[in-house]
């Protein structure tokens, strides 16, 4: 075993006064400030190269499970999260021109960016981009308003995209709310050993017990299973077989073979 085990990294709580996950710089769009701006042609999933990990709503459970395990991470409140890494800063599926490995879903918080929403006065939430993504250029096809000042087809489906990610997100919001108070999740940790030897682990995070979902009453079930949090929860159940796909994309840097147990 390691001397120290790796921790899933988590994006701050929201009471917390940071940027969310790969934000630096986040600007409202505005046609006086970004009218002639362009978003830059074929942009890479570079900036989230040294990610090991990150947020997933429920409602992505479904096409992650096959590529990632999901786990619970944060506090107070634990949120989803594909494991992207057996390393610190290591995100095993972006080579290094940046690409997303072929064939592999790409999860929504990623995809989004570098758009996203912030709040302003009276419970409004705009769009907005990160100055500091290196995405936006002077020249190009892709503007981001027409020569009105309007939103053009790139900002109105960012606007689209950004609009169901929230919504998704409050509804995974509510499905971890109820997983900590029916006291469903529990610590866990999964250790790795390379053919070249390594040993790696990696910690910070929680799962659900099955066993507490078999003890929920017929009620809380039926709830659940109306709510499509029953399904998000064997989803997740199912994802952590994907433990076992990840050793052996870190091994390929040794030899031929890697288990996580």
């Amino acid at each position: 075993m390691p001397d120290q085990p790796t921790d899933i990294a988590t994006t701050p709580a929201p009471a917390v006064p940071a940027m969310p996950l790969f934000y630096s710089r986040p600007r409202p769009l505005e046609p006086a400030v970004h009218g002639q701006r362009r978003l830059r042609e074929n942009p890479s999933f570079g900036f989230a190269a040294h990610a090991n990990s990150v947020p997933l709503n429920g409602a992505e459970f479904g096409a992650a499970l096959r590529h990632y395990p999901i786990v619970f991470a944060g506090s107070p409140i634990p949120f989803p999260t594909a494991v992207l890494g057996l390393r610190k800063d290591e995100n095993l599926f972006i080579d290094a021109n940046g690409r997303w490995t072929d064939g592999t879903y790409v999860p929504a918080y990623i995809r989004r960016y570098p758009f996203l929403f912030i709040e302003a006065p009276g419970d409004r939430l705009i769009l907005a981009i990160d100055e500091a993504s290196g995405f936006l250029v002077d020249d190009g096809n892709h503007r981001l308003f027409d020569d009105e000042g309007k939103p053009t087809a790139l900002i109105n489906g960012a606007l689209q995209f950004c609009g169901g990610f929230q919504q998704s997100h409050k509804a995974t919001l509510e499905f971890c709310q109820a997983l900590v108070d029916e006291q469903m999740l529990v610590e866990n940790q999964a250790n790795a050993q390379l053919p070249s030897g390594e040993k790696l682990s990696i910690g910070g995070f929680r799962i659900i017990d099955e066993k507490k979902i078999n003890a929920l009453p017929a009620a809380t079930l039926a709830h659940w299973r109306d709510k499509g949090w029953l399904a998000w929860s064997y989803a997740h159940l199912i994802s952590l077989a994907s433990w076992n796909l990840l050793a052996p994309i870190a091994g390929k840097r040794g030899t031929t073979a890697a288990t996580v147990n």
